[in-house]
């Protein structure tokens, strides 16, 4: 019998299984991240005004994101723990599920498009240029979104399974495709009308719905460890409570994101649109240094996943501490390029005198931060492949709710928009020591003992196998 794709997880050796699954992951989110930054290099040279409506739109996209990463953490960590048990049915009835949890999910964001976005821009800003370019943009992104939930899930399930070649050739395609269609929507090249902000919302979409069609395909074609079967589904309350209760947290954490940012948005507001979209470029810059570590994660999740259910103790550990030193020093990079090259990234926005002044600042302040919050992004991500996810979330909300937002509105009352980003350095340090407190639990509670059940596993199919031989 052929040996499936998922057994290498408890195989091959670790750091060489970290780097196999983390580099295409690292590769392609490195690229997916020229999705929303590309659209604001672009979106820059219409107006300022138009780049800040996008800073405007990102938490709504943000959020999108958390809904569906969430379910798909959910699925990916129910899906590799069931292959390291060698339960294929519930490994494919969670892949099943996943994707029949991103249609309800794209069904909710259709109805929010269609009734709440221009309420949500109303809300912020009285500037009707912002509003206008913001009710373009985010309708199409989230009322077209089937394409964006359906990529996340399918590549997901390839991910679970060992297949992370699969997604860099997917989340590339469609990073690619963006990148090739803004210009022409947006400024009307080869004849076709000039479409604005509308253009890149456009491109974005179209460039979502090919690549989750590559991803489906692929995994009809070639994931042979789970069998993807539509006719006859029924959902099965049992399994979507277990995918929710690892998801759910991921979903609450990302959305806090969301509405953190929100918040601080209207902080800046009290200084100028620039400080806005200053914050916008941030929230893209960051990207680059933020989603390798995010594709990091999403190799290490089910190294760890499955180990632990296949109770193996010390490669479960390797895989922790690998991944996390591969973290920092991703961070540590991203620091030091923030650090010596602030103008020149602010330059990719069109970036006047005033945003200049301000980005340079903001760079340089927040990325001091990077190694702190990437220890911490690691460790949020071990929490819920463990099942703990709810460690993830509260440490988040301290985080966000109980430490930034309110460190930022009282640096604001200095009346120095350059105070606001310290705010940033402060928030991430009280987090990865949360984080880490929060390791040595979930060490003593859960990987320690792993030991004495592997023990208990070895000497219990001894004891089969010589009652099999008398």
């Amino acid at each position: 019998m052929k040996r499936m794709n998922s057994e290498k997880m408890g195989t091959m050796p670790v750091n060489k299984l970290v780097l196999t699954l983390s580099l295409p992951m690292m590769l392609s989110m490195f690229v997916q991240s020229l999705y929303s930054a590309v659209d604001s290099m672009f979106v820059a040279r219409i107006s300022e005004d138009a780049l800040a409506a996008l800073s405007l739109a990102f938490p709504i996209q943000m959020l999108m994101i958390a809904i569906q990463i969430g379910a798909a953490v959910g699925m990916n960590a129910e899906l590799s723990r069931r292959l390291g048990e060698g339960r294929r049915d519930l490994a494919s009835s969670a892949a099943n599920h996943g994707v029949f949890l991103a249609l309800v999910h794209y069904c909710i964001f259709l109805i929010v498009g269609l009734l709440f976005i221009r309420p949500y821009f109303e809300l912020q800003t009285d500037n009707q240029a912002i509003i206008q370019y913001g009710v373009q943009y985010t309708t199409v992104i989230t009322t077209v979104s089937i394409g964006k939930f359906m990529q996340i899930m399918y590549e997901r399930i390839l991910q679970s399974t060992g297949r992370t070649f699969h997604t860099m050739i997917t989340q590339g395609t469609g990073a690619v495709l963006n990148i090739i269609l803004d210009p022409i929507l947006i400024f009307g090249w080869f004849g076709i009308p000039a479409l604005g902000v509308l253009g890149a919302a456009i491109a974005t979409v179209i460039s979502q719905i090919i690549s989750a069609i590559m991803a489906w395909y692929i995994n009809a074609k070639a994931n042979t460890d789970v069998d993807m079967q539509y006719r006859g589904f029924r959902p099965d309350l049992q399994m979507i409570k277990r995918i929710y209760s690892v998801g759910v947290p991921s979903m609450a954490m990302t959305s806090i994101t969301s509405l953190v940012t929100i918040i601080f948005n209207n902080i800046l507001l009290q200084f100028s649109s620039t400080a806005i979209a200053v914050y916008g470029v941030y929230t893209r810059l960051q990207g680059f240094a933020f989603m390798p570590v995010f594709g990091l994660n999403n190799g290490m999740i089910p190294i760890v996943s499955y180990n632990y259910g296949a109770k193996n103790k010390e490669r479960v550990t390797q895989a922790i501490k690998t991944s996390i030193r591969y973290g920092a020093t991703i961070m540590f990079i991203g620091t030091i390029v923030f650090q010596l090259f602030p103008d020149q990234l602010l330059s990719l926005f069109n970036a006047t005198g005033d945003m200049l002044d301000i980005g340079r600042a903001a760079l340089r302040i927040i990325s001091i931060s990077f190694v702190f919050a990437g220890i911490s992004i690691m460790l949020a991500s071990l929490f819920q492949a463990l099942g703990n996810a709810m460690f993830s979330l509260w440490i988040q909300v301290v985080r966000q709710l109980v430490v930034l937002v309110p460190v930022a509105y009282l640096l604001s009352l200095t009346g120095d928009v350059n105070a606001v980003w310290w705010s940033k350095l402060i928030s991430e340090s009280v987090t990865v020591v949360l984080a880490l407190i929060a390791l040595r639990y979930v060490y003593n509670k859960k990987i320690a003992p792993l030991a004495d059940d592997k023990s208990h596993e070895l000497h219990r199919h001894s004891k089969q196998s010589l009652v099999a031989d008398k």
